[in-house]
């Protein structure tokens, strides 16, 4: 009797891991690859001159830029298209590859929650645990695309730090030569707070779409207009930067190489010290007017392309 029950749970329990690999579909990670490449070569240049912002404590950095417009064309001068386009390379493989990766983990989690039942609805507190697990899954692998892509920002015709990179290879193989790495892994820990952006994004996100979905009387599943979308992916980007903004500036300063911290207590000390509240939010304007379209973007492709994978291959 006791080996037969063991039979059963084994059994049940090789069911339940093939049924979770299932919900993992190919199809999410493409729509996610395709939304994270398109909107980040749009909008790159706002991305830069928000990273400048960022590390800008007053003191160890150059330029010194007056506002975005100044900001946007000081670099045009100085450093032509070439310059607003800095970092361009990995921001693109990270932006693809981090919502590539998020949405594929993400709707996995989230199918498996609802036993594969699409039409199924969630609690706010399932999004944020199936939000938060895909985010931290995403950042072990991505991190180090972050850390080249801050470097090569900040590097310019004025600003030449210590260290000169020349490409995105050229910078991981340095970083992994001079720091080890860990130098691969700089800014991981509030990354790791950042996680919570993505969670209260896509909660956020899902719940607004829940209550669409109930005031219209249709089954979650079904596709949106491009209106939708749009205004709820705004909405959503909005209140996760509001909220979390403070880390990405932590973030961006432990990863630059122009000065330095001991540690991430250390930097949130001296912002604190030497810029205020103010210190945490540099760079907020120019943040919400990229990442506000670039979610858009990114959702609304997102949206699109893997409810098209999803019907042709259904069809096929």
């Amino acid at each position: 009797m006791t080996v037969s029950q063991n039979s059963i749970d084994n059994s049940k329990t090789r069911v339940e891991d093939v049924s979770f690999l299932s919900h993992v579909k190919y199809e999410h990670l493409v729509a996610g690859v395709s939304g994270g490449v398109i909107s980040s070569l749009i909008l790159h240049p706002l991305d830069l001159l928000k990273i400048r912002f960022e590390v800008n404590n007053g003191l160890d950095y150059n330029p010194q830029y007056k506002g975005i417009i100044n900001g946007l064309t000081t670099i045009f001068k100085q450093e032509g298209v070439r310059g607003l386009y800095r970092g361009a390379v990995p921001s693109t493989i990270g932006a693809g590859s981090s919502w590539g990766l998020y949405f594929y983990f993400y709707t996995a989690l989230k199918t498996w929650q609802q036993d594969g039942n699409i039409d199924k609805t969630l609690s706010p507190g399932q999004h944020l645990v199936a939000a938060s697990e895909a985010g931290l899954f995403t950042l072990v692998l991505t991190n180090p695309i972050w850390v080249c892509k801050t470097r090569l920002c900040l590097q310019s015709s004025v600003n030449i730090p210590k260290t000169h990179y020349t490409g995105m290879i050229d910078t991981l193989v340095k970083l992994y030569k001079t720091e080890g790495i860990l130098g691969w892994y700089k800014g991981f820990l509030p990354g790791m707070l950042g996680v919570s952006h993505g969670a209260i994004q896509f909660m956020a996100y899902e719940q607004m779409k829940i209550i669409y979905y109930k005031h219209k009387d249709i089954p979650i599943s079904t596709k949106l207009g491009v209106l939708e979308y749009l205004s709820f992916a705004a909405i959503s980007k909005a209140i996760a930067v509001s909220v979390t903004y403070p880390y990405q500036v932590i973030r961006a300063r432990l990863q630059n190489q122009i000065y330095s911290f001991e540690g991430m207590g250390d930097c949130v000390r001296q912002t604190w010290l030497l810029e205020g509240l103010n210190g945490f939010y540099k760079g907020l304007g120019i943040n919400l007017l990229r990442v506000v379209p670039a979610t858009m973007i990114t959702f609304v492709t997102y949206e699109n392309i893997s409810h098209f994978l999803i019907t042709f291959k259904t069809n096929s």
